[in-house]
């Protein structure tokens, strides 16, 4: 089969086309070399995953993929109601406890005008001997008159003779109650203790008895005088009332007072037994000790008593007991007004707590931008952190290059660059040099040529320029660095 020979022409065209073609590639890697820094890399945006902070079901979404927003501007929109509900009880909280600061301020109100009254009625009172003092003549006992010292001086003095008093008192009392340590002492006491319970028992039996003998037998015949004092014998001595029956003609219940008897007989010859025992133990050691010490009890509280009353003699004026009592009232009036304002301002911030939640039921846009993924449906249930929406912010683009380290040293911040993308070939666009890493990147773990240290890369971040708009995010693009 016989070939047909391409003409000389043809093949001398195609020579001058490989020709040049290797011209201008040798060209250009000698400019690169020699001349300009280019780079290459894709168009970046910042880019915020909105998520909202309250979970809730999705009652509304208000913006779509590709949609221009402002700062904001609301994207979704989530279910109030449970919200709502619980906001009418915080609300309610609050106007019940404002209601009871108002209540607690009215009370303060009237405490301090009580406090007030019992204040001046006080003072009218002292008035009339405050200045007593001055005109008293000095005991005889005492050099300094009366006036030596003031009211407060006396006042405070009293109070510790109280306190003193007391406790003298209490250690009189605990000394009494440890005498039973001693077996002398301790058979005193019971012989004092039996002759207590059988004086109460001879009392208790006496007004027993004479109920019984005052009793009447419902059969009992009327006496020759027709009396109708039978079982009453009103007017009469308790000790004459049997008596008095049998006057009368009345006939008492012969059961309850031979009871009433044989009870009072017993108590009786128990007084007189106790009594015995303890006139006994009388002449005893133990029994002096005891008898010192009830004396020292005796004595004890009556000097507490005596200085209860030199205190209360003191206290006269703003110290007397009713404008002690009345201050009290007011502190406490004080203390519940201070509790209720609490309760109002700790119901006001459980209301304010519940406001800032529903306002977040509205999730707003934080960016000026373009919505670049939506991820939500009405009806669905969101959980706070899932992300809903992706927003880039298209207006503030970069872009970001890589150059190797021996051509680190040509780039500088604020170094302008051209930049084209294959999308708009015959656009150029400006860029300008915003970032320029510390750290290299890609570099080997031993590296000890110099063809290895060329390996060794720094990003570049770079400002884009693009005032209408025709740049997208993950475009390639290349960059020459001027």
């Amino acid at each position: 089969m016989n070939h047909k020979r391409p003409p000389i022409q043809a093949i001398v065209v195609v020579l001058l086309l490989v020709a040049v073609s290797i011209y201008f590639i040798i060209t250009q890697v000698l400019s690169n070399k020699k001349g300009a820094l280019t780079a290459s890399g894709t168009i970046e945006a910042t880019q915020v995953n909105v998520a909202p902070e309250m979970a809730g079901k999705v009652t509304e979404v208000l913006a779509d993929e590709g949609q221009a927003i402002s700062v904001n501007d609301p994207l979704l929109q989530l279910d109030p109601s449970l919200l709502a509900a619980q906001r009418a009880v915080a609300a309610a909280s609050l106007e019940s406890a404002k209601a009871g600061a108002k209540t607690a301020q009215n009370a303060l109100s009237t405490a301090q005008s009580q406090y007030q009254i019992a204040l001046e009625a006080a003072l009218a009172q002292d008035k009339k001997t405050r200045t007593q003092d001055w005109f008293s003549k000095d005991p005889n006992r005492f050099e300094q008159p009366d006036w030596y010292f003031s009211r407060t001086e006396q006042l405070q003095a009293a109070q510790d003779q109280v306190d003193i008093a007391l406790k003298a008192l209490e250690e009189a009392r605990a000394n009494l109650e440890n005498v039973n340590t001693s077996v002398e002492k301790s058979e005193f006491l019971k012989a004092e203790k039996r002759l207590l319970n059988a004086r109460l028992a001879y009392s208790l039996a006496k007004d027993v008895n004479n109920l019984t003998q005052n009793s009447a037998d419902a059969n009992a015949p009327v006496g020759r005088y027709n009396s109708t004092h039978c079982g009453t014998n009103e007017g009469y001595r308790v000790d004459n009332k049997r008596l008095t029956n049998r006057v009368y003609g009345c006939r008492g219940d012969e059961n309850l007072t031979d009871a009433g008897e044989n009870l009072f007989d017993a108590a009786e010859k128990e007084l007189d037994d106790a009594q015995k025992a303890y006139d006994e133990l009388l002449d005893t050691q133990a029994a002096d000790d005891v008898l010192l010490l009830r004396a020292e009890v005796s004595v004890a509280q009556e000097r507490y008593y005596a200085a209860l009353d030199y205190l209360r003699k003191f206290q006269t004026g703003e110290q007397s007991t009713a404008v002690t009592v009345a201050e009290g009232a007011l502190s406490q009036a004080q203390a519940a007004a201070d509790q209720a304002q609490m309760a109002v301002g700790q119901a006001q911030a459980n209301l304010d707590l519940i406001d800032t939640q529903i306002a977040k039921l509205t999730i707003p846009s934080p960016m000026h931008g373009v919505v670049l993924t939506r991820n939500v449906e009405v009806g669905e249930f969101v959980q706070p952190g899932a992300t809903a929406f992706v927003l880039g912010e298209l207006n503030n683009l970069t872009i970001t290059v890589y150059v190797p380290e021996n051509r680190y040293g040509k780039v500088s911040i604020g170094q302008q660059a051209e930049l084209t993308v294959d999308s708009f070939p015959d656009l150029t666009f400006t860029a300008e040099v915003i970032q320029i890493a510390n750290k290299a990147e890609f570099t080997p773990r031993n590296v000890q040529t110099v063809e290895g240290r060329s390996s060794t890369v720094y990003a570049i971040k770079l400002k884009v320029n693009d005032p209408d708009g025709k740049l997208k995010i993950g475009m390639p693009a290349d960059v020459v660095f001027k």
